[in-house]
């Protein structure tokens, strides 16, 4: 087991936080602030047990000096003091806040800028530079990691201060490990549903879920790969001809286990006015376009998940950036949460969808990280959490 921030004394202690403010934001304005509102759970107990608090994120990437004018967290300060409903002092560079943190009172809250402003200069977050994690560490006496979002990378506001300084985990943190944790012995059936675009993404899940999962169901562009492996006419529909003789590996070897769409929602062109008509997966053209399910295969997944008592979904199962191929993702998280089926989404851009489509308060878990539930599910260690002290 690892520390929590429960097993520390926090009073007139400085304790860096390392949340996940990546958040969407708009000339200026935080379109979805849903990761913020996540982390303040483990601020606020830090708050109420009167540490001198220090908050580190990151926000999108940083390649040329463009990228720092718009992900800089000014924005979020702002939107966590109104939230904490209390000044979030916020220091615009990633260092030199020596002095504003050698005066904080107790309760006080500071958010630095965006960690990987460091990236500009030679990736030094990223790279997990021992000077830089060494450099943050000295700035407080305690860290927490609270950001999911980033537990799977090796980055210097993680890895590099954990290495230095006493450290836990943050209660979101805890509660994703929870959840995810019940994957170990899930109860059975236990249905996976991989969707999105590639199946390079999602190898190594499929190669370890394939011997844990009792079925997996394929959807989104993925499943083209999948079913040309199988010598389909797929027309123009993404395929990833470097991952056909993985598909067909897996299919010869689970020919039970992996179920592929019977039918596709299929048009000429990605387009929002295009005409689309719904066609069995043998019906192809040459000039056809897959951009959704089709009923009879959202039927079949129905037939499949109706029995299942565990549902791990990653990856929505059309073009869900177009409405009108949103069909057979609308039609399975309705039928998931009418029935009350365990279900955790796999972060990312299904939380997204999810959420768009009001039924994020119905779903038992949705991951506030989809890269970090993808290495999870291929068993991989995670080092944000390997280097934190355990209990």
């Amino acid at each position: 087991m690892k520390k929590t921030i429960e097993d520390f004394e926090l009073k007139g202690k400085k304790v860096i936080i390392r949340c996940d403010f990546n958040v969407p934001i708009q000339d200026g304005i935080i379109i979805d602030d849903t990761r913020i509102r996540e982390s303040l759970k483990t601020i606020q107990y830090a708050i109420d047990h009167h540490a001198k608090v220090i908050l580190l994120s990151h926000l999108g990437r940083i390649k040329e000096k463009d990228d720092l004018v718009k992900n800089s967290l000014k924005p979020v300060a702002n939107r966590l003091s109104q939230l904490l409903n209390q000044n979030v002092i916020f220091f615009p560079q990633t260092r030199g806040a020596e002095s504003i943190i050698s005066t904080m009172k107790e309760q006080d809250v500071v958010l630095l800028e965006n960690t990987r402003y460091e990236d500009l200069d030679g990736k030094k977050e990223s790279s997990n530079n021992q000077e830089l994690g060494k450099y943050w560490a000295s700035l407080g006496d305690i860290f927490i990691n609270d950001a999911f979002g980033t537990i799977h990378r090796n980055h210097a506001s993680n890895v590099g201060i954990a290495s230095f300084l006493p450290s836990g985990i943050g209660f979101l943190v805890e509660k994703e490990l929870k959840v995810l944790s019940t994957l170990n012995h899930p109860e059975r059936p236990y249905v996976v549903i991989l969707g999105g675009a590639k199946v390079s993404d999602k190898i190594g899940v499929i190669q370890n879920l394939v011997n844990q999962a009792d079925q997996i169901l394929i959807g989104g562009a993925m499943a083209f790969t999948f079913l040309k492996a199988k010598n389909l006419e797929v027309g123009k529909s993404l395929v990833e001809e470097d991952y056909l003789s993985f598909c067909k590996e897996m299919l010869e070897k689970y020919p039970h286990k992996i179920i592929l769409p019977e039918d596709v929602v299929v048009s000429k062109t990605m387009d929002k006015d295009s005409f689309s008509q719904t066609k069995n997966i043998k019906d192809f053209e040459s000039d056809d376009i897959g951009l959704d399910l089709g009923m009879q295969t959202v039927d079949a997944m129905k037939q499949i998940l109706q029995k299942a008592k565990t549902v791990v979904w990653n990856g929505p199962l059309g073009y869900y950036e177009i409405e009108k191929y949103q069909v057979s993702s609308r039609e399975i998280l309705k039928f998931l949460t009418d029935l009350s089926i365990y279900t955790i989404l796999g972060g990312g851009d299904i939380v997204a969808l999810c959420e768009q489509l009001g039924f994020k308060d119905k779903i038992s878990h949705a991951s506030t990280g989809g890269g970090a539930t993808l290495e999870y599910l291929e068993g991989k260690k995670l080092p944000g959490l390997e280097v934190i002290q355990e209990q």
